[in-house]
């Protein structure tokens, strides 16, 4: 063992830390577009209240105003509500950052409140699954040519996770796996990531591709969980 760790410890280690280093940079990327939201929101919030005022002494064109800033807030709500917390986390928070790319992106997902695994094994697999799907994105020369299309539901007694994007030509294939297109260190850790946790909890994961198409779908049974 410590003859394995001499030769192959170091290369583990950098292989964790650019996974690590990766991790973080999105995590930077998410809090950022999220700061940028909020400034937007404050900015827009500080002019309503400015207009309002103007209005202030003309009832009529006030309450016009307000009609219509109520009907224009009914469009603004894009957050996804599936059921359960920790997901709606998770999954808004790849969401707007898939948004901020210029992305095209479809979303539908009902989880159940409480589950029989880890909640953070659940967040870990979505939000490997949409990390991936971003970065196959990415690689297009123009975004608007690109999707993501992520459904969550409950089919037969399984949690049915689906994430299907586009990808530039025809992914890699080697054995049963689909090795990342990132040549840097670090980037396989995330597949491997997600099929571990669905092994763990008695689940399974398919993927399939065809040109200009990746899906991966992950199911994860809802009533007997199995836990390593």
């Amino acid at each position: 063992m410590k003859l394995f760790d001499r030769i192959f410890g170091p290369m583990i280690d950098r292989r964790i830390a650019a996974f690590q280093s990766d991790v973080l940079k999105v995590h930077c990327e998410e809090v950022n577009n999220s700061y940028s939201q909020m400034r937007a929101w404050r900015h827009a919030y500080h002019n309503h209240i400015q207009t309002m005022l103007a209005l202030s002494d003309d009832p009529e064109n006030l309450r016009e105003y307000l009609i219509k800033l109520d009907g224009d807030l009914t469009t603004v709500d894009t957050v996804l509500k599936t059921g359960n917390v920790m997901v709606d986390a998770i999954l808004n928070s790849k969401l707007s950052l898939i948004n901020s790319r210029k992305i095209s992106v479809n979303a539908k997902a009902v989880v159940p409140e409480k589950l029989p695994f880890s909640e953070i094994d659940l967040c870990i697999i979505i939000g490997n699954l949409l990390d991936n799907a971003l970065e196959a994105c990415c690689r297009f020369d123009d975004v608007s040519e690109s999707f993501i299309r992520v459904y969550i539901g409950t089919l037969k007694s399984q949690l049915y996770i689906s994430v299907t994007n586009s990808v530039p030509g025809r992914p890699r294939r080697s054995g049963k796996s689909y090795p990342s297109a990132k040549s840097a260190p670090g980037h396989g850790l995330g597949l491997g990531q997600i099929d571990r946790l669905a092994e763990k909890n008695g689940g399974y994961v398919n993927r399939q591709s065809e040109d200009g198409v990746f899906a991966t779908e992950v199911m994860l049974p809802l009533e007997t969980a199995i836990h390593a």
